[in-house]
């Protein structure tokens, strides 16, 4: 009996404290999963949304030079004296770009004598210039260039004076 007495139970007071020990790491465990869950709810999220934003991108890039052709048209019909041709003509194109519009294709203003800037234009070729304050400045714009929601999915391309 003398074995029994020497080993010591934990008072009441220790076995409380243990336990709020205890508590205290499973709740900072539930509260670090809990954190963890609600960060990949919004990264799943976000990236849902980016994804449903640019899934088209494929199929916008393949009718860009389909538009491309229809703007290059339009400027040929509005040469002829034919307005019921021209009329029609431009009512398909308009019909064709406001689609591509409303699934989110921004089309981007570049205006000339605007700086250029490398990370939004696409220089494919520098003429001379005489006058100074044309250098760094476009002078044409070939090609438009566009944009799917944010992303730009086409530079637009432009001729740059040096």
């Amino acid at each position: 009996m003398s074995d029994s007495k020497s080993i010591k139970k934990p008072t009441l007071k220790v076995q409380i404290q243990n336990l709020e020990l205890s508590l205290n790491e499973e709740k900072d465990k539930f509260l670090r999963l809990f954190a963890e869950f609600e960060n990949y709810k919004k990264r799943t999220t976000k990236e849902r949304l980016d994804l449903y934003k640019t899934a088209s991108q494929e199929l916008m890039t393949s009718l860009l030079p389909v538009l491309d052709d229809l703007n290059r048209a339009s400027g040929e019909f509005e040469k002829s004296k034919e307005k019921g041709l021209v009329e029609g003509f431009t009512l398909i194109k308009n019909k064709f770009s406001s689609t591509l519009k409303s699934q989110g294709l921004i089309l981007i203003k570049v205006d000339k004598v605007e700086d250029f800037d490398a990370e939004l234009h696409e220089a494919i070729t520098q003429l001379p210039v005489d006058d100074k304050k044309m250098k760094g400045k476009i002078i044409d714009v070939v090609e438009s260039g566009y944009k799917l929601g944010d992303k730009i999915i086409r530079y637009p391309k432009v001729v740059v004076g040096n």
